[in-house]
């Protein structure tokens, strides 16, 4: 015999089934991409733990619970590409955040912008956006920024004139750019701007041409494993000068490439990689502690570079705008994308590990120079130089 539901219980099953895919649908979802393989995983593997600890540190936002999905750009931006369209098409993800090179960031930006889905950069981003349809903001220091206060150190160490180094793409320009720009409102000369590609395996032309300067001081506009090459390159050469860089070299690969050569090294960074040595009554140090914390807890190894750091500061620019913008509509929707975009964008004096952030449409970045101490490599550890 046909069993009949009857009109009471298809009600009650049709509503769980509504409550259920209600649920189900208020899950926020974010879609991550990194590099673990390829030339920029010395950096990528960094930005995948950093986000492991910042999931471990805040895992919902108003009792919603958040989705992570990961995926591998291979360190190539045509792959990056292909990875944010697929998140945003197939997985309906809510916000995007990427990657841990500049060219693949930029990429993965235009894809952002395209589709109409709020992204949070956590490598630079170059550019103005246009104020009427920006979806994306950038975590990191802005080169400029970053070079400005190594230039400021330079002068107060008594530098004039500079050799640069850097490598071939964005984020070499990036340096070099920031370095011109120094020269025009610093006592310094930017004297060469030499390249490499991220897979070199040696720079020795190039320092060559750099030496043949006769500068005061190097500048390094690489990152990672690969930043150190001009270093070693320099030593074996006898180079005594100083030599200076960015946030980008600091990574537990260059140190240990690096080794003697990058022994004494300068460069601009955010607060947490010397959290313990800063002032108690520093923005960064308290949350600092915690991250590391988390990051513990989520990688069962401590934290030693900058870069899982931007992750942790991008997630608690999503989480704290997310908050407000939950008031207004509900994950998985237009709306929702909408929204979040909005309120990031609305932040405003919100304290990271690294900066202090505030962020308008217009500008890809929102950070001052409360972002950045200058810290020396000395026998393998960073050290803090007031």
């Amino acid at each position: 015999m046909r069993k009949i539901l009857s009109l009471t219980a298809l009600s009650t099953a049709l509503l769980a089934g509504l409550v259920t895919a209600s649920t189900a649908q208020a899950d926020i979802t974010v879609g991550f991409v990194t590099s673990l393989s390829g030339p920029g995983a010395s950096i990528g593997i960094p930005y995948g733990r950093g986000i492991q600890a910042a999931l471990e540190y805040k895992s919902e936002v108003n009792g919603e619970k958040i989705k992570l999905i990961q995926l591998d750009d291979g360190s190539d931006p045509s792959a990056a590409t292909r990875a944010a369209r697929k998140l945003i098409e197939e997985e309906k993800v809510d916000l995007l955040i990427g990657t841990a090179t500049a060219p693949s960031t930029i990429a993965m930006m235009a894809v952002a912008t395209e589709l109409k889905v709020p992204m949070i950069a956590v490598s630079p981003v170059t550019g103005q956006p246009n104020p009427a349809d920006q979806w994306g903001i950038s975590v990191p220091q802005p080169a400029s920024l970053l070079v400005k206060v190594v230039a400021d150190r330079m002068k107060r160490d008594a530098m004039k004139n500079i050799g640069y180094i850097g490598f071939s793409d964005a984020w070499g320009d990036l340096v070099y750019n920031g370095a011109k720009a120094a020269e025009a409102i610093d006592d310094i000369k930017v004297l060469t701007n030499e390249r490499y590609a991220r897979v070199d395996t040696s720079v020795t032309g190039q320092i060559l041409k750099v030496l043949a300067a006769r500068p005061d001081a190097v500048l390094i506009g690489g990152s990672g494993t690969q930043g150190a090459l001009p270093l070693l390159a320099l030593g074996e050469r006898g180079f005594k000068g100083k030599t200076y860089g960015t946030v980008a070299l600091v990574n537990p690969d260059f140190v240990r490439v690096g080794g003697k050569a990058a022994d004494g090294i300068q460069v601009s960074a955010g607060p947490v990689i010397v959290a313990e040595q800063l002032p108690d009554n520093h923005f960064a140090k308290k949350l600092a502690l915690e991250f590391r914390a988390a990051f513990l807890k989520a990688n069962n190894v401590p934290t030693t570079d900058g870069f899982s750091a931007y992750s942790f500061d991008g997630w608690r620019i999503f989480t704290t705008a997310a908050e407000r913008a939950l008031k207004t509509a509900k994950p998985g929707t237009i709306e929702f994308r909408k929204a979040l975009r909005d309120e990031i964008l609305n932040t405003k004096e919100l304290a990271g590990v690294h900066a202090i952030y505030n962020f308008k449409a217009g500008a890809y970045h929102g950070v001052d120079e409360r972002a950045l101490v200058i810290v020396r490599l000395v026998n393998g550890a960073w050290t803090y130089e007031p």
